[in-house]
């Protein structure tokens, strides 16, 4: 076979060493690395030395990122991140020193193609927007193990107000804590829409709250308002980091669906730059939201989405069904036309690919968002559209005479 690279390498990497496999015209070299900081820069000062322009890894869980973050700081021409199922050995003998070759002998033929890694800056970003989804995650769980213990304790706060935990709420939860055991006055402490409701609030806080369920209530009361803190924390730190970004999260604010915080999660992770990617079909398929292509004897089989990215996946299709519920809107009409037919879920991940090729166009040519409209679908084929209204009149008995409007 052709060989595309003279000087590459390939590494195996694990939890606590690194084997690498060094291929020149002169032969092949194999040494085994630790992992710890100052044994990667003495690998990464071993391979430039060699002459080495190109190398290869796995993307192994998180163990790849300690090498790749060493390798970077380096003038190496390209250092890849490769999918293993991309480079899967044949079945046989395997040890750390064989995948070692194999990838070095796969690079040295140009078989390898990286994976997209980001920038510092955007990994950066990314680690923070996920984290703070992490922490909107278990509020909301800790927020249903406090219902958990006031449905225990025979209150039934949740039945009479729309939200446990806004201003009314929190105020009625604070004074059963302190001691105040009286239905009445806790309903005194209504504010807003929720005074009109003090009859049925006064028959929801009367129940058997004993100091355990105080204790449990106190303590979960705590940990969310520390949740709350460290996500305005995190909150006002990646507004720090988005801020050169403004603009394109303006854009993408525009969109049905996506709000601020969504924006701020969708450019993390694929970034402002689409020239990193070929078209809007290799981005949707690169986050998985596109169908997946199985054919055999001229059959199409699965259309099964391919996993892509976890992260970026679950934005959009929370975005699309948020889409959803917008009216007089394009992503609307798309979403309830598939559900139809197909299930809500298909019509979610259908609505997440339309979002996120739309993101990719208005990032690229810089333009601002223009809606359809709710009838689009309608007037694209407005002649089926009236033969099949038509015939439904007809099948009901009636006769349809079919005059336009001036």
């Amino acid at each position: 076979m052709l060989v595309v690279h003279d000087r590459c390498c390939g590494l195996d990497v694990h939890k606590k060493s690194i084997t690498a496999c060094l291929l020149t015209p002169e032969g092949k070299e194999t040494l085994t690395f630790s992992t710890m900081t100052d044994d990667l820069f003495r690998m990464a000062q071993w391979l430039q030395e060699r002459g080495c322009t190109h190398v290869a890894m796995e993307s192994t869980g998180v163990y790849w990122k300690p090498p790749y973050n060493v390798l970077e700081l380096h003038e190496f021409e390209q250092v890849l991140v490769v999918n293993a199922q991309h480079m899967k050995a044949i079945p046989g003998r395997k040890t750390d020193v064989k995948d070692a070759e194999w990838i070095a002998d796969l690079l040295k033929h140009g078989l390898l193609k990286g994976s997209y890694i980001p920038s510092r800056e955007q990994r950066e970003q990314r680690e923070l927007v996920r984290y703070r989804k992490s922490l909107v995650q278990e509020r909301t769980r800790e927020v249903n193990r406090l219902q958990k213990v006031l449905e225990g304790a025979n209150i039934k706060l949740s039945s009479v107000a729309t939200n446990v935990l806004g201003v009314s709420g929190r105020a009625m939860l604070d004074a059963l804590v302190a001691g105040t055991e009286s239905p009445e006055v806790l309903a005194e402490l209504a504010k807003g829409r929720l005074k009109d409701k003090k009859g049925h609030l006064i028959q929801a806080l009367h129940g058997l709250l004993g100091e355990h369920q105080k204790m449990m209530i106190r303590t979960q009361l705590g940990h969310i308002d520390y949740l709350d803190g460290q996500i305005a924390e995190l909150d006002k730190k990646i507004e720090e980091q988005m801020h050169p970004f403004e603009a394109d999260l303006e854009r993408l604010d525009s969109i049905p669906g996506i709000g601020r915080t969504t924006a701020e999660a969708i450019l993390a992770e694929i970034g402002t730059k689409m020239d990193r990617f070929p078209s809007a079909a290799h981005l949707c398929a690169w986050a998985g939201v596109a169908p997946g292509n199985h054919e055999s004897a001229g059959k199409r089989k699965s259309g099964r989405t391919t996993q892509g990215n976890p992260a970026l996946r679950y934005t959009l299709v929370e975005a699309a069904r948020a889409a959803a519920r917008t009216k007089n809107t394009y992503l609307s009409a798309q979403y309830h036309r598939i559900a139809a037919r197909r299930g809500a879920n298909r019509a979610a991940v259908a609505v997440a690919h339309t979002i996120l090729t739309i993101i990719f166009y208005m990032l690229t040519r810089q333009e601002d968002y223009h809606d359809l409209g709710a009838d689009y679908f309608d007037l694209r084929r407005k002649e089926r559209t009236v033969n099949t209204a038509v015939k439904k009149l007809e099948n009901l008995g009636y006769t349809v005479t079919i005059t336009p409007v001036a």
